[in-house]
Order: C-alpha cells, then sequence, then structure tokens
C-alpha cells in the first residue's frame, strides 16, 4: 500500500484533531518548503527519518532504448536520499 498525501492528511487531521482544511495546509506547506530547499541545490535533513541530497550529473553519453541511437544526455542535478540508522533499523524489523 503507497502512503499518499491525502492520507497524511487524514492522519494530521486525526491525531491533532485540527480541521481536514487545516491539515492539507500545513502538509502543502511542509512538501513546498523541502521542495523551495531542494531547489535551491540545499540538501534537507529530516532528523531520524533520513536526508534528500541533491546531486550534479555531469553530461554523458546515452543511448535511445527505442531506437538504439547514440545520444548525449545534458548535465542535470537529481535529488537521492540516504536513511537515516533509526529509520533503517525500523524498517528491518519488520
Amino acid at each position: 500500500m503507497t502512503l499518499t498525501k491525502a492520507k497524511i492528511v487524514d492522519t494530521v487531521h486525526n491525531e491533532l484533531g485540527f480541521p481536514k482544511n487545516r491539515s492539507a495546509e500545513l502538509i502543502e506547506i511542509l512538501l513546498e518548503q523541502i521542495k523551495s530547499t531542494l531547489g535551491k541545490g540545499e540538501d534537507v535533513l529530516i532528523s531520524g527519518f533520513g536526508k534528500f541530497c541533491v546531486k550534479e550529473k555531469k553530461e554523458r553519453r546515452g543511448r535511445n532504448p527505442a531506437t538504439g541511437d547514440d545520444m548525449m544526455l545534458e548535465q542535470r542535478r537529481v535529488v537521492t536520499f540516504r536513511c537515516s540508522h533509526l529509520l533503517r533499523e525500523k524498517i528491518n524489523h519488520y
């Protein structure tokens, strides 16, 4: 089962007793802050959960899988995630 934004909003609504629209607003603010920080090229560290890191990928040769043609892939930034040891332990105990 996938955790969706709607399920997170429901959890905040049920656990903290906030109105549903306020819960949705809080989640949106949190996600926008994370996206904004990553967009600036900065990392996001959430203690006990993990770290989202922005990595620079250099231009490189690639291949179009549909045609097999060689092509150059442009440089780009990607987001990677490293989970904390606490999260890793929790995952491995289930």
